[in-house]
């Protein structure tokens, strides 16, 4: 028995509000897709859902894809026509799946953004004027030294830094250990902060970085004093410990393009996730060019010689 493509989509949407007791956001979004591929199917002369091929629906992505629709978009419209197909061969409506291969285009990356080097050295350079804010230079100094995640430096122990090695080692995803660098200037930084930190730190406190109290700093402080300072100091842009990781990433490869050596320093596991970064330095090195290449701008302005 077929059944029309009007009947269908209502019985699935009552499915998902009485069954799955799914939310009345994803249900809305599911009955603008499915009500719109439906309209669109039949302005085609589709009668009936089992009828329906994935060239068609893959027509239909391409048709609202020409017609500005996001990657975002598009991919919740293929998992709610994959989602409904599936329902409807469960109950006997349909005998196969036409969206089960049924993909969207892929989200382009986004570009991690990053800090400009000479922002950036006169934010670490601003001088701190009490013990607070000598462990906020030391966190500064090292988020940007060894390029680590939020996680591994809240989660740093004094143990954990060697100041005479330059080296601190850190506990990453998947609880990986991995030794990162600890520079000149983040070395000086630690050791002032080092200097203060009994001030401040409780007695059975083993933790790097710790607060007002004495515990151990939290993630949340740690953004919030670091977008504190960076406010203070006039920073054109909004600071956050990934953006110090990102600059250290994006910084090392415009200076050595050793994409190997990148990726082993902020422990990815695979190659491609720090391949981001050599995109984003091809757009650094095109903004370049276009302010400075005299052809990059269209016509030049006519020489007095001939």
């Amino acid at each position: 028995m077929s059944h029309p493509l009007d009947d269908s989509v209502d019985a699935y949407l009552d499915h998902l509000i009485e069954i799955r007791r799914v939310s009345a956001h994803t249900v809305a979004a599911y009955r603008r897709d499915l009500q719109a591929a439906r309209a669109w199917l039949a302005e085609r002369g589709h009668t009936a859902w089992p009828y329906v091929t994935t060239a068609d629906l893959r027509e239909y992505l391409a048709h609202r894809h020409r017609g500005g629709a996001k990657p975002a978009s598009l991919a919740r419209l293929a998992a709610a026509l994959r989602s409904f197909y599936t329902w409807q061969m469960r109950q006997g409506r349909v005998e196969a799946n036409p969206a089960s291969d049924l993909r969207a285009p892929k989200k382009p990356a986004k570009l991690p953004e990053t800090i400009d080097v000479d922002d950036l050295s006169r934010l670490l350079d601003a001088p701190a004027e009490d013990t607070l804010e000598i462990r906020d230079v030391a966190l500064l100094e090292l988020f940007y030294s060894a390029g680590a995640r939020l996680a591994e430096v809240a989660g740093l122990e004094l143990g954990d830094v060697d100041l005479v090695e330059g080296e601190a080692r850190v506990i990453g995803k998947g609880n990986k250990e991995r030794r990162v660098p600890v520079g000149r200037k983040a070395v000086a930084a630690l050791e002032r902060w080092l200097a203060v930190r009994d001030t401040l730190a409780r007695a059975e406190t083993g933790a790097l970085f710790v607060s007002q109290r004495g515990t151990r700093l939290s993630r949340r402080s740690i953004a919030a004093r670091m977008e504190r300072w960076a406010v203070a100091h006039g920073l054109p842009v909004h600071l956050h410990p990934h953006k110090l990781r990102h600059s250290f990433a994006t910084h090392l490869l415009e200076s050595s393009a050793d994409l190997r050596a990148v990726q082993e320093l902020l422990g990815h596991a695979n190659i491609s996730t720090t391949q981001i970064y050599t995109h984003l330095d091809f757009a650094h090195l095109a903004k370049v060019y276009d302010a400075a290449h005299p052809r990059a701008h269209g016509a030049a302005e006519d020489d007095d010689a001939v």
